[in-house]
């Protein structure tokens, strides 16, 4: 659901900014008061993890449509809301300076929409009823996608209210969000069992950070959260460095929506304004555009394999640079604010 600017006009786009404005700074003041000091890397690990999950775009199955997982309800579970907030928007920054996914005007909506929801509604109010401290991995999967489902409902609900509110598209309201809403169902009951089968894995060898416990001595289920660290890290360059030469090239989920009602994957956003200088700056600050490289002319079989290897080398180079950059701004921001806690 990484909004183009193309869906957004000035005013809700300046309105969306304003919101996640408002909710990173209360995220800020929460984190100083209630981050445990320890999660403080493992805010820097998951958002690395995060980013790299985003690059696999998996198949939905007869639709012609893929989707990512969003992340910010795995992150809810394992830092807490506040934190996973953060985490999140630091995700969507870097993919949106860096590697042109999402517009710079949409970055507020993108960043509410993928954080707001799953953080602050669908993990306090469906996952923590479903699934409270103690629960064993069964209502942990349930609450897991009860949660997903809905955080991802809710959000594709307000990219199209977003979308049609600021009325520079031809998007009408039926007709968009009764696409939006079913493939997002699918796409919300993947990361789920995502969702799920992570948090199962951080319970066994780390059960302090979610709460849970395992059916073993807590001496045999906790060999500390080094372990934790080391395997989300090595899974986060693994996923970005190769595990995303993989990925569905099929639109996602918003862009098959668009398509199916405009019959184009993408709009044109207007060329001037506030529009035109947003595009005009993330052109020139995006290095590694749709995580690549630029890919040279391919007009015969030699030039073909060349695309390819130029283009994997670039998605490669993405998924480890984005990991790294997204692992030290979020990493830098639990640590600034605990050191300003202790302060």
């Amino acid at each position: 659901m990484h909004m183009a600017d193309a869906l957004i006009s000035p005013a809700i786009g300046g309105a969306l900014w304003a919101a996640t404005a408002g909710t990173v700074a209360w995220s800020c003041r929460r984190v100083r008061q209630e981050l445990d000091e320890r999660k403080v890397p493992l805010m820097g690990v998951l958002g690395a993890f995060v980013f790299a999950a985003q690059m696999i775009n998996f198949t939905i199955p007869g639709t012609g449509s893929s989707g990512h997982l969003g992340g910010a309800l795995l992150l809810a579970v394992l830092l807490g809301p506040h934190a996973a907030f953060l985490t999140i928007a630091s995700v969507l920054v870097v993919q949106a300076l860096f590697f042109a996914d999402g517009g710079l005007l949409a970055l507020g909506c993108n960043i509410f929409n993928l954080g707001f929801f799953p953080a602050f509604i669908a993990y306090p109010f469906i996952y923590r009823v479903i699934a409270p401290p103690g629960s064993d991995q069964g209502r942990v999967t349930m609450a897991s996608l009860a949660a997903a489902v809905a955080g991802l409902q809710l959000g594709a609900l307000a990219v199209v209210l977003q979308t049609v509110a600021s009325g520079i598209s031809a998007l009408p309201f039926t007709s968009f969000v009764l696409l939006m809403q079913p493939i997002h169902l699918a796409i919300g009951v993947v990361e789920g069992l995502v969702t799920a089968a992570v948090i199962g894995f951080v319970s066994r060898v780390h059960p302090e950070i979610t709460g849970l416990r395992g059916s073993l001595p807590e001496r045999s289920t906790v060999p500390g959260l080094r372990r934790v660290l080391v395997a989300l890290g090595v899974t986060a360059l693994l996923t970005g460095g190769i595990v995303s030469w993989f990925a569905s090239e099929n639109p996602d989920g918003l862009e098959w929506a668009i398509s199916r009602v405009t019959g184009s994957d993408e709009l044109a956003a207007p060329p001037d304004g506030v529009h035109g200088a947003a595009a005009s700056f993330q052109e020139k600050i995006a290095f590694l555009p749709d995580y690549s490289f630029p890919a040279p002319a391919a007009h015969d079989a030699a030039g073909a394999a060349a695309s390819t290897g130029s283009g994997r080398l670039g998605t490669s180079v993405s998924g480890v640079v984005g990991g790294v950059l997204t692992l030290g701004i979020a990493f830098l921001i639990g640590l600034i604010l605990r050191r300003r806690a202790s302060s």
